[in-house]
């Protein structure tokens, strides 16, 4: 039997030196920290399910970026293929309509929530980038 797959998109915001994530509020990974976003519709392109996620989940209009990674990860339950973009509001602000609660967290601290399996290889990605960015001198 072949194992069910699930293709989602997921935003990374920026400001300064933190990172925005957001709790989950339901489901077998409720309470779990992850990048806010969703799965994409048939035919949709995942920037267009982004905007699309979080204007539904965090009432805000977005501008999608440069893709930072694709993750392929395999859950007990099904194979996940989650495009990552950096990410920015171009209009409203970000409100919490679907998650328990949103931190900005400071680099420093990205590990102090207990971040959903596939999303621990968008920190590493997100880690490496801003090491890139010092050693560049950027």
């Amino acid at each position: 039997m072949e194992r069910k797959k699930i293709h989602v998109a997921a935003a990374v915001f920026r400001d300064g030196g933190r990172i925005l994530t957001t709790q989950r509020g339901y489901g077998a990974y409720k309470d779990w920290w992850e990048f806010p976003g969703g799965k994409l519709e048939p035919g949709e392109t995942p920037e267009a399910a982004l905007c699309r996620e979080i204007r539904e989940e965090m009432g805000a209009q977005i501008a999608v970026g440069d893709k930072l990674i694709t993750v392929e990860y395999d859950y007990p339950e099904f194979h996940l293929t989650m495009d990552c973009y950096w990410c920015t509001v171009s209009e409203g602000r970000l409100t919490l309509l679907e998650h328990e609660a949103a931190r900005w967290l400071p680099m420093d601290d990205l590990r102090q929530v207990k971040w959903l399996p596939a999303d621990e290889e968008v920190l590493k990605a997100i880690e490496k980038h801003y090491e890139d960015l010092t050693i560049s001198g950027r």
